[in-house]
C-alpha cells in the first residue's frame, strides 16, 4: 500500500511539473492585409496534391484526407491531356498539383460534398509504378 502511494505521488508530482511550451510561443498570424502575403495567398485559391483520373465524363481528385469532384471545364480538359501523356489504362490516376477554387455548394451533377474548379495547374508527374491504383473494369 506505501508502494502504490510513494508510486501515485511521485505520477502526480511529475504531471504537475510538466511546463507547457505551446502557451510559451507566441503565434503570429499572417492576415490578407498582411505585407507579408503574397498575391497568390490572397487570390482566394487552394493548393491540391492528389492523384487524378478523368473517366466516362467525370473527374476526381483524391488528396491525402479528401476526394474532390472536379468541374468540367477547359482547365480540366487542359489537365486531362497532360495526364493522359502517364495513363497505361482509361483509369489510371495521375498525380497531379493544382490551384483551384473550392466549393461545397450543390449541384447537378457532382455528387461528392468537396468540388473543386481547376484554375491553375502547376505539376503533373508520372505515376508512381508500386502504387497499384488502377481500377479494372470488366472481367478478364
Amino acid at each position: 500500500m506505501k508502494k502504490a502511494f510513494v508510486l501515485l505521488l511521485t505520477l502526480s508530482v511529475l504531471t504537475a511539473c510538466k511546463s507547457d511550451k505551446k502557451a510559451e510561443t507566441t503565434e503570429e498570424t499572417i492576415t490578407a492585409d498582411s505585407p507579408e502575403k503574397t498575391a497568390k495567398q490572397s487570390d482566394g485559391l487552394t493548393l491540391l496534391k492528389g492523384d487524378f483520373v478523368y473517366f466516362d465524363g467525370a473527374a476526381v481528385i483524391q488528396t491525402h484526407a479528401n476526394i474532390y469532384g472536379v468541374f468540367i471545364t477547359d482547365k480540366m480538359q487542359e489537365l486531362n491531356e497532360l495526364a493522359e501523356k502517364y495513363k497505361t489504362e482509361p483509369t489510371d490516376m495521375v498525380p497531379v498539383e493544382i490551384r483551384g477554387k473550392i466549393t461545397n455548394k450543390k449541384d447537378d451533377k457532382i455528387l461528392w460534398d468537396n468540388k473543386v474548379e481547376v484554375v491553375e495547374i502547376l505539376n503533373v508527374s508520372k505515376p508512381n509504378p508500386e502504387s497499384n491504383n488502377v481500377v479494372k473494369l470488366g472481367q478478364e
